[in-house]
């Protein structure tokens, strides 16, 4: 049955008949400016729903002025192949210098004080998810090559992100899950400390975790894996451009980059709290000799010799630049004065929603709140701040429901006091609505939403064709 004939209004597919679909190429090109004004009304239409600062995470934006310097930016190298630097010796020149900022900006320099033979070094990647990768890869052939390990295993929190599951499941290498406590939702030391056997290659910790926000205890990560001379990845995808400035700032933040004797890389998103242009991430390594496990090569092709640092071949030089661009424009300063104003809402958010007696903040975090309850349904609460434009993640095991400060949030007075504002009535709702099924779930990236659902069985029993069909 046609969704028409049934009656559902896809919502993922809102222009299905509002504008023209294209199953092949039009016998015709369109005219430009044509194309512009339907772009536009498109995009008009989409940034309406996350510039009221309701929407968790999402979009790590710094402003309009920011990103139309950054896309100018990025139309000076937007045809440009970072893989090509002899004609453009620039990429070179940003990718390198992206790291070595980022390297300081988490305390790259401890390493050399430590070691003088140690040096971090490290690559610009498409994303959080390829830097993950490519750290997951380096300790799986790290330890073939050295160590005659061809079943590697890698132990992490149940609440790390599920880039490494992929990671375990394109790279071969089996993901071994220790459990949080259940008062902190911190991973146990002494739960990886048992898990740890002669295939362990790596462990992880989050700074912080997608879920929850919070670190894991990291100097107890670093010093068993130090003592059992393995691997240790610090995932601060979310985190990494945030936390240093947040402890500038005088925040109790533990420890969680090259201060670590036993950590060994860690991945940090520029497009994120970097506030770069989406699709770039920097993964760091302690060592040159850890970094060249990274790179692919192949010597006899016909083609050519060819090398490749990461999982990407081509890339456009345009995020490259931008990012470099972002970096450099805001500074040190820039970055501080984002951090104050991310924590003055985010403080003021935990401390209101901590004193809502139906619900309770997990653990302790900075930028990122997670909610749960043990006397109403959560979902409810999120159907109710649903229905009022909010945009809350959902979250399983347990049930519960974040908010992640960004930008956006800063630019609109007064939104910390209406979402508490929203969240005692969403509270009030959910005792109202007891002893019914809430509309809302937890999905990643879809936020459990009511639409989220829907969508949720198309991707269940058509994966993502159903998204990919005009």
């Amino acid at each position: 049955m046609s969704d028409q004939k049934s009656g559902f209004k896809d919502p993922f597919k809102p222009y299905k008949n509002r504008y023209k679909s294209y199953e092949r190429l039009p016998e015709k090109g369109r005219d430009r400016e044509d194309i512009f004004r339907e772009l536009s009304a498109m995009a008009e239409e989409e940034d309406a729903k996350w510039k009221n600062g309701m929407v968790s995470g999402t979009f790590y934006h710094a402003g309009d002025d920011h990103r139309a310097f950054l896309n100018k930016i990025f139309s000076l190298y937007s045809h440009v192949n970072v893989l090509q630097v002899d004609l453009c010796p620039s990429m070179s020149k940003f990718e390198s210098e992206i790291v070595s900022m980022t390297a300081r900006m988490l305390n790259g320099d401890a390493v050399r004080d430590r070691n003088p033979d140690d040096e971090v070094c490290g690559s610009v990647t498409f994303g959080g998810s390829e830097s993950i990768m490519m750290a997951m890869k380096v300790y799986r052939d790290m330890a073939r090559a050295e160590k005659n390990i061809t079943k590697p295993e890698i132990i992490l929190p149940v609440t790390a992100h599920p880039a490494f599951h992929k990671a375990g499941e394109y790279f071969g290498i089996k993901i071994v899950l220790a459990p949080v406590n259940e008062t902190d939702f911190l991973v146990r030391p002494d739960k990886v400390k048992k898990l740890i056997n002669k295939r362990t290659v790596a462990l992880v910790g989050s700074a912080g975790n997608y879920p929850y926000g919070l670190i894991d205890p990291m100097d107890e990560l670093s010093d068993i894996a130090l003592a059992r001379g393995i691997g240790f990845h610090v995932d601060g995808c979310l985190g990494g451009f945030i936390l240093p400035w947040i402890e500038k700032l005088g925040y109790d933040v533990p420890v969680f980059d090259f201060r670590l004797p036993g950590l060994t890389s860690i991945s940090a998103d520029t497009h994120k709290f970097g506030f770069g242009l989406k699709g770039n991430s920097v993964v760091l390594y302690r060592n040159l000799k850890l970094r060249r496990y990274q790179f692919y090569q192949m010597a006899h092709w016909p083609g050519g010799i060819y090398a490749s640092p990461s999982m990407t071949g081509s890339r456009s030089g345009g995020l490259t630049a931008s990012t470099w661009a972002a970096m450099v424009y805001l500074g040190e300063e820039g970055y501080l004065r984002s951090a104050a104003a991310i924590m003055k809402i985010a403080e003021r958010i935990k401390r209101g929603a901590g004193e809502i007696p139906e619900l309770e903040v997990i653990g302790n975090p900075t930028f990122l709140i997670s909610l749960r309850s043990k006397q109403v349904d959560i979902y409810h609460v999120n159907d109710y701040m649903i229905s009022k434009g909010w945009r809350f993640n959902g979250l399983q095991n347990p049930p519960a429901i974040h908010f992640c400060v960004t930008m956006p949030q800063t630019m609109v007075p007064d939104i910390a006091e209406q979402l508490l504002h929203d969240l005692r009535a969403g509270v009030a709702y959910a005792q109202s609505a007891a002893g019914t099924k809430p509309r809302s779930s937890a999905l990643y990236g879809l936020s459990g939403s009511i639409e989220g659902r829907a969508q949720l069985v198309q991707v269940l029993y058509g994966t993502f064709e159903h998204l990919l069909r005009v």
